[in-house]
């Protein structure tokens, strides 16, 4: 891996901000130079300087301190979607691939077709305006509409590793379906699947943005960058930093994701990894 680093500067420098990123998230209490929360409307929409490096909102609040704690909730959304998509993924993914036949044509051809047939964030939209906005309602909803991907993916590898020999060696030897698929499919199958997971770390991230800005997110005062871009945008014009900031962080944060799922996807197919001499 560190190969790979030090030939591709891309994939260091989205390690490099996802570093960041996470630093702002778990440390944002220490980092944030001022309370996120705080009305000073006197000083509203101030531009940026010493004492605001990022400027204020229309209420007087600091940027840079919204920005801080907002990196909490795009990485804690992205990472439960992930997780929950992935889980899912795997588990419908698994049991479609492995057994086939009947099975297959359910989930694959019912329940995956009919979850692809709505766009993911619609669904996710309808999802939130029925249940409420709300931090778990938008990691359910966005879940929802994500994992049928994942199981796409595992259901092909799984589709192409279950004949190998070695998988007809454990059955051969008596091994259950349990067995066979945790300890001999799932690890000769699991890199693509690292990969998507990377890359939708960051659809993850500008779905909850996106959902933010609908006003479909965390309800305020918590600040999300999704929800900052939507109360500046009347003010794009006499004062853009309300804006700027917010769109150029969440640019950097899929950015930084996207280095890195390209990086991974070199580094575990090893075609890649022969043409580059690694």
């Amino acid at each position: 891996m560190f190969h790979i680093l030090r030939s591709n500067r891309l994939a260091a420098l989205g390690l490099v901000m996802v570093c960041v990123f996470v630093l702002f998230a778990t440390l944002a209490p220490w980092l944030a130079p001022q309370d996120p929360a705080h009305i000073d409307l006197p000083r509203r929409l101030a531009r940026p300087s010493l004492s605001h490096w990022m400027g204020t909102d229309e209420l007087g609040r600091d940027v840079l301190s919204r920005v801080i704690y907002g990196a909490r909730i795009s990485m804690l959304v992205g990472t439960c979607v992930v997780a929950a998509s992935l889980l899912l993924g795997l588990i419908f993914g698994c049991i479609a691939g492995y057994y086939g036949g009947r099975i297959d044509r359910i989930f694959n051809v019912v329940i995956m077709n009919a979850f692809l047939s709505f766009p993911g964030i619609l669904l996710a939209i309808a999802f939130v305006a029925f249940l409420g906005p709300g931090l778990w309602n938008l990691i359910l909803a966005l879940s929802l509409g994500g994992w049928v991907g994942y199981a796409r993916l595992v259901r092909a590898q799984v589709l192409a590793t279950r004949e190998r020999e070695f998988v007809e060696a454990a059955r051969a030897l008596g091994a259950s379906d349990w067995r066979v698929i945790t300890r001999h499919i799932l690890p000769n199958m699991i890199q693509p699947v690292i990969v998507q997971a990377a890359i939708g770390m960051a659809g993850a991230m500008l779905a909850e943005a996106t959902m933010s800005f609908l006003g479909l997110g965390v309800p305020p005062p918590v600040p999300s960058w999704g929800s900052m871009l939507n109360d500046g945008r009347t003010h794009l014009f006499d004062a853009p930093h309300v804006v700027l900031f917010p769109a150029a962080t969440v640019m950097l944060a899929v950015l930084a994701f996207n280095f890195i799922g390209d990086a991974l996807r070199d580094y575990l197919d090893p075609r890649a990894r022969i043409e580059a001499g690694l």
